[in-house]
């Protein structure tokens, strides 16, 4: 090169530099390949793994069978924790670790400092933008969100970082990180502590965040909610997709344990009702409109954000909730919920295509999970011939003999227990501790007591599991990874496998999930497009191992309470 005239040597270095800018424009992956534009991270709220596949005659093409077909398929999924209740599965999928670690370990918890129940995100340092979006009780069938005392929303109760969290840091905060939910929970875990949220008010069927995230909405968030695309819905019903034989449930329309719930009924078609019906948005939500709604907000934001149109990766996660409250009024073996999947396949069939079209599917890295599973409902386990299913009314929980016994040899009688709110018993430490009463020697008395209840099968309290006595079984390892010192209850309790409770609050349910049985724990994982090849895969996996994934896959340092083990299958090109 010494011998070139100057002017071919300042070409020579100039393509050099040109060609090291270039280098470090493109973004790669661990594997050495371009890193995806976008990742797209979608949660399909109470899916129990086998509910794709069980209803695959009503499916089409482009969504579920894509994913299906052309993804990396894990059958054998399942959590590693008690508690399978929205928030600890929303935010294990966030964080990659078990709700002892990420500190979310009930959708609410009583919190001793406060002397009052709270609510799993409320935070009282922030408020709501839109105004009138506060809790409606009587628009309200989310009997966890009752628990708050205000409207304002964040992330800060989440203990660990977030698969978007470490997105951000990694790429200087130029990631375009969003997360999208009818459910604010679902939203804001996802979301982590640096991205957006946003998710859907009943109270003015609209689209909201919390000043949090911003000052004010942009003005994409506005020109939405002037649609008022919701009220789209009023005087029109929910009907069935397609015609009944094509159901696996299509004869079964009315079963006597599905629940009327705001006069929605309980067999098609499902009238919505007047706009200004004071449960008509909340009858949307008992829909598979919810996720129609959501998908249609989603779209809106992919486009006026942009994301996914520069070499940096962007994050976007997608909570469709229908499929859970669905599963609560009917139950998973029902013809709502088969309907409901028919409708959710094509819902995720146009996100795909609308993506493709905008980002294309070979630059988006697709994750699909859920947050936990779904039970049957006792009656249709019933008319099965498995008898022994049913609800557990909790009120029996402080009436005599028991608190008989404990009244006599404590002096204590149904004040002993301040509270059950699930999964724990919370007991009275101001009377204990007046009583000079020895807190694990009152734990483990109630404990025994417990467990005489027909139904009950466990009952450990927290003392044990401070100390770690328990037996090495996955179900009490399940409840240790769900313990946190300040936010859990004294004793953990678990009902029998298929004995349930169906009443909060006042609402009742037809199904309802919590639980460490198997059909609670039992979730798909499905990673798709990028340019993976596809494969299914039935060795055992946890959804802990998606965050940890994710990060291998863009050379992103895992989440920082991160127990997951990356899946190979993903990470090999």
């Amino acid at each position: 090169m010494s011998n070139l005239p100057m002017h071919m040597k300042s070409k020579f270095f100039i393509s050099i530099i040109l060609l090291a800018v270039q280098a470090c424009s493109t973004q790669v992956n661990g594997t050495g390949q371009k890193a995806p534009k976008l990742i797209l991270q979608i949660t399909v709220d109470a899916l129990r793994g086998d509910l794709p596949g069980r209803f695959s005659n009503v499916l089409g093409d482009g969504g579920f069978r894509y994913l299906m077909k052309q993804g990396i398929h894990y059958t054998n999924a399942h959590y590693q924790h008690a508690n399978t209740e929205t928030i600890v599965g929303h935010t294990s999928l966030a964080t990659g670790t078990v709700p002892a670690t990420h500190g979310m370990v009930a959708n609410v918890w009583f919190d001793r400092e406060r002397g009052r129940l709270v609510y799993n995100i409320e935070d009282p340092d922030y408020y709501l933008l839109t105004a009138t979006a506060g809790i409606d009780k009587q628009n309200e069938i989310d009997h966890t969100q009752k628990a708050a005392r205000s409207d304002g929303r964040s992330p800060d109760n989440i203990l660990t970082s977030t698969f978007s969290d470490e997105l951000a840091a990694h790429y200087a905060g130029q990631s375009k990180i969003f997360a999208v939910s009818v459910k604010d929970r679902s939203a804001v875990s996802m979301a982590g502590h640096v991205g957006k949220a946003f998710w859907f008010s009943k109270a003015n069927g609209e689209f909201v965040t919390s000043n949090y995230y911003y000052d004010k909405y942009p003005a994409w968030v506005n020109e939405w909610n002037a649609q008022k695309l919701a009220s789209s819905y009023a005087g029109k019903r929910w009907e069935l997709k397609h015609k009944p034989a094509r159901y696996l449930f299509g004869d079964a329309d009315d079963r006597k344990y599905e629940i009327d719930l705001a006069g929605f009924g309980r067999v098609f078609p499902h009238a919505y009702g007047k706009a200004d019906d004071k449960y008509f948005t909340t009858r949307l939500t008992l829909s598979p409109v919810g996720d129609e709604l959501t998908l249609d907000f989603v779209k809106t934001l992919l486009e006026q954000e942009q994301l996914g149109q520069d070499e940096v990766p962007d994050y976007l996660a997608i909570s469709f909730s229908s499929t859970d409250y669905v599963g609560h009024v009917f139950g998973p073996s029902s013809l709502e919920s088969e309907d409901n999947i028919a409708r959710l396949d094509r819902t995720l069939a146009n996100l795909f295509a609308y993506i493709d079209k905008k980002v294309g599917l070979a630059n988006t890295l697709i994750v699909l999970s859920a947050d936990h599973g779904q039970p049957e409902a006792p009656g249709y386990l019933n008319n099965l011939g498995i008898n022994k299913a049913r609800y557990f009314d909790i009120k029996t929980l402080d009436k005599t003999p028991a608190m008989a016994r404990l009244k006599k040899r404590f002096g204590i009688g149904k004040e002993l227990i301040e509270a059950y709110f699930h999964p724990y018993v919370y007991l009275n430490h101001d009377l204990i501790r007046a009583r000079g009463l020895d807190q694990a020697v009152v734990e483990q008395a109630v404990v025994a007591e417990l467990l005489k209840f027909p139904g009950v099968a466990y009952a450990v309290s927290s003392t044990v599991l401070r100390t770690g006595s328990l037996p090495d079984t996955p179900l009490m390892r399940s409840i240790l990874g769900n313990f946190h010192p300040k936010r859990s209850g004294d004793i953990y309790l678990v009902f029998e496998s298929n004995i349930f409770i169906n009443d909060f609050d006042g609402l009742t349910v037809a199904s309802d999930h919590g639980s460490p049985w198997r059909y609670d724990t039992f979730v798909p994982i499905i990673f798709a497009g990028a340019g993976l090849s596809a494969a299914k895969v039935s060795r055992p996996v946890t959804p802990y191992d998606i965050a940890p994934t994710l990060a291998d896959y863009l050379n992103v340092k895992p989440p920082s309470g991160a127990i997951g083990v990356p899946l190979p299958e993903v990470l090999k090109r």
